[in-house]
């Protein structure tokens, strides 16, 4: 991996995606973001890598199947239904070591693109409806869930990105 292109410009400034409103147009480019970061400075890691513990963090692999599968959860909150025992099932395995690299990108991709897809199925007259989110049924709005959509998965791309440089510092230092 080399140093960022400081010619790189970050979706939010292309002037892309301007039929979508603007508070669902920030959360799209906030994961297309994630996936362009994601690939970018993760991308390279082998299989070991991805799953690696440096100083007992939170492997790679655990943020990225956890950006894909909360997505999915959070949208399924915002959408005013509650969780499945799939979506269950696959909270309680985040960290696992089981899946490989190609499937671990494999899942965030398409999570990325399917929430792209009901992202934008959202009327923006809904923003202020009233949903929860959990088994306690904690209050917040469609834009609530939506924004922190874009908040939290920015946290865990940085994350990733932080844990991979690390595994990658350990690979050049042998």
């Amino acid at each position: 991996m080399s140093s960022p292109d400081p010619s790189r410009v970050e979706p939010w400034l292309r002037g892309t995606l301007t039929d979508a409103p603007a508070v669902l147009r920030a959360v799209l480019h906030a994961l297309e973001l994630a996936r362009e970061d994601t690939e970018y400075f993760c991308g390279d890691l082998t299989n070991a890598e991805l799953h690696a513990r440096p100083f007992g963090v939170a492997p790679v692999a655990f943020h990225l199947k956890h950006i894909a599968r909360s997505i999915d959860r959070l949208l399924t909150y915002a959408e005013g239904r509650a969780l499945n025992d799939e979506q269950t099932s696959a909270l309680k395995s985040e960290l696992d070591g089981c899946l490989t690299k190609d499937e671990v990108f494999s899942e965030l991709r398409n999570a990325l693109s399917n929430a792209g897809q009901r992202i934008r199925a959202f009327d923006v007259k809904t923003l202020e409806e009233h949903r929860t989110v959990g088994r306690k049924h904690l209050p917040t709005t469609v834009a609530g869930l939506l924004v922190h959509i874009a908040d939290h998965t920015q946290r865990h791309v940085g994350q990733a990105v932080t844990t991979a440089k690390v595994v990658r510092a350990q690979r050049e230092c042998g």
